[in-house]
């Protein structure tokens, strides 16, 4: 098979959860697990913190790559760190060290190979730790994604969901004589109809009546892997075996370059969503915080229905009407959602117009909505008042009027921690006391204000949410956090980005200089890494 050409990076994590916790947890390689046809390797990192009744993800890494490179690449360790589940790190030991998504055996419900291997770690995990069975998930890329497909249709009595960043769809890398890689699955050439996709899955366990996993798709337009097409192959397949129509139920852009569809559901966790990235080659970015909030492990103890109708952090419109809305009578020319959680409960947010408290609300533990309506008119801010060392704050996003305005998309942030309090951008966290900016709004006088049970799904025509005078890389192709800029430290006051080979610009590492890291939220890139793109020099730092 041919090795993945994912550039494997040494990544550098830094505090990202809490300001004042530390976790010692570490990998660990866990040997005679159980039944391993095909001499696989596992890891397992088991956090500190973790829940009783835990969660288990299933990590699996690309061509080339090991459990604990993945371990490294990736931040679900930080993650798992934060939220309280497990996670198994498998490793491909075949020289190519793809995982085997082509053989017969591989294909075969309990047939052997990689798939029975990966399930004797999952069995390893529920024999030897109290985890909740109805929350196992799966997640890859390149070869990995394949693998949660693979998974996905041989195991839909094991698997809640899954993750599957540049796949191909279940048996269409199928080969015989032993080869590893076919040709016409990955050249995009396979095209079947809906039906015969998810015949294929069905007939991967004959009789099985059961909830089906639900899947969340990632791939890059400009893939020279494994070819776009077979995003749409997938898509085909997945809501087949759902009993889904291929028209979406909804179409957003999370953020700049990505266009996601759902199918099913317009809530963040239907049953089957798909990310489209314009421009990204087959060296896609991983968004570990989408893949988490898709499976529902930011919430603890939360279902992963696959009928799920919560709504979605990028919606292009939004109702506080849901149960878990916090709101009061009262109206205004402005109705305005913020959607947030806390850490430990009882973190006092306020939401700030023009300098002015207009509501304070004391938050709960499971992310919600909290309303206001208003006339009021200035610099809207959602702010951290009461952070005691242990309390920490979530911001999925604000809305306006119906107008999303993401809180990772945002450049001011004066509650982050970057190694110190209130120096950060593009973050949902305030870890200390501090406010995130989200951009102007303009109501009907400077004063009166009351909260609003509801919202207006309308599109106003409210200013854009971004303090954008410093933001050169609003163009995003390839990052969660899309409009990302992060000053050097060598590029003086003016706002810097790594243009990424051409394909999107990516914050700079305030705390490191080589390989990647993991800050306010979202990876970064050093800036010698940045300026070191070999023959590729496409790209760079760049600085306003």
């Amino acid at each position: 098979m041919k090795a993945y050409s994912h550039k494997i990076l040494v990544c550098l994590f830094f505090l990202m959860s809490f300001a004042s916790s530390s976790f010692s947890a570490s990998l660990q390689q866990i040997n005679n697990f159980g039944t391993n046809p095909s001499n696989l390797q596992m890891h397992l990192y088991v956090p500190d913190n973790v829940q009783n009744n835990a969660p288990v993800l299933l990590a699996v890494h690309y061509c080339t790559g090991s459990g604990p490179t993945f371990y490294q690449n990736t931040s679900y360790n930080n993650l798992a760190d934060q939220y309280g589940f497990i996670v198994i790190y498998p490793t491909a030991t075949r020289s190519s060290r793809c995982f085997d998504v082509y053989s017969s055996q591989a294909l075969t419900r309990n047939g052997g190979s990689d798939p029975v291997a990966m399930r004797s770690m999952i069995s390893y995990v529920q024999n030897n730790y109290n985890v909740d069975n109805s929350r196992i998930f799966v997640t890859g890329v390149s070869s990995g994604a394949m693998t949660t497909n693979v998974m996905l249709a041989l195991y839909p009595d094991v698997f809640a969901a899954g993750s599957a960043f540049a796949g191909v769809p279940f048996t269409c890398f199928a080969t015989s004589g032993g080869s590893e890689w076919n040709s016409q699955c990955s050249g995009g050439n396979i095209s079947r109809s809906a039906q015969e996709w998810g015949d294929a899955v069905r007939n991967a366990f004959p009789g099985y009546g059961g909830q089906r996993p639900r899947m969340q798709l990632w791939h890059g337009t400009n893939d020279e892997t494994l070819h776009y097409n077979n995003f749409g192959e997938e898509i085909k397949q997945w809501t087949n075996v759902h009993g889904l129509s291929q028209n979406p139920t909804s179409t957003d852009t999370p953020f700049s370059g990505a266009t996601r569809t759902r199918y099913g559901s317009s809530g963040e966790q239907a049953p089957v969503e798909a990310i489209s990235l314009q421009g990204v080659s087959h060296n896609l970015p991983v968004e570990e915080e989408a893949v988490i909030r898709f499976f529902g492990l930011d919430q603890n103890g939360s279902s992963s229905s696959s009928s799920s109708s919560s709504s979605s952090s990028s919606s292009s419109s939004s109702s506080s009407s849901s149960s878990s809305s916090s709101s009061s009578s009262g109206g205004g020319s402005l109705n305005i959602i913020v959607r947030m959680s806390g850490t430990q409960g009882s973190e006092s947010v306020s939401l700030q117009i023009g300098g002015s408290t207009i509501q304070t609300w004391t938050l709960g533990t499971s992310m919600q909505n909290y309303s206001v309506s208003t006339n009021s008119s200035g610099e809207l801010r959602v702010a951290f008042t009461n952070d005691n060392g242990n309390r920490d704050v979530r911001v999925d996003y604000v809305s306006v009027n119906g107008q999303i305005r993401q809180a990772e998309d945002q450049q001011d942030n004066t509650g982050a921690w970057d190694g110190s309090c209130g120096a950060g951008s593009y973050s949902e966290m305030l870890h200390c006391n501090g406010s995130i900016g989200f951009g102007q709004v303009s109501g009907g006088s400077s004063s009166s204000s009351s909260s609003s049970s509801s919202s207006s799904s309308s599109s106003s025509s409210s200013s854009s949410s971004s303090s954008s005078s410093s933001s050169s890389s609003s163009s995003s192709s390839s990052s969660s956090s899309a409009s990302s800029s992060s000053s050097s430290s060598s590029g003086g006051s003016g706002a810097c980005v790594c243009n990424w080979y051409g394909q999107g610009d990516w914050p700079l590492c305030n705390n490191t200089s080589n390989g990647w890291g993991y800050e306010n939220g979202q990876s970064c890139i050093g800036e010698q890494t940045c300026n070191n793109q070999g023959q590729w020099s496409l790209g760079g730092v760049e600085c306003n």
